[in-house]
């Protein structure tokens, strides 16, 4: 198998080409604050969800 199927048939090739790209816009030294603040955001999102479930069953969120 010469491809390596991510989501929706995008190959390892194209995989490639995208992180070029990106190492061309952002610069290699940008790239992992760009990383720390998307890890950051999805933290986020997810306690926001967990948040929301705990409301939705009648139970209080602690932390």
């Amino acid at each position: 198998m010469n491809t390596i199927i991510f989501i929706g048939g995008i190959g390892f090739q194209e995989v490639l080409i995208i992180a070029l790209v990106v190492l061309l816009f952002f610069g290699g030294k940008k790239i992992p604050e760009l990383m720390k603040g998307l890890g950051k955001g999805v933290r986020s999102f997810k306690e926001g969800l967990n948040e929301e479930r705990s409301e939705e069953s009648g139970e209080k969120s602690e932390k």
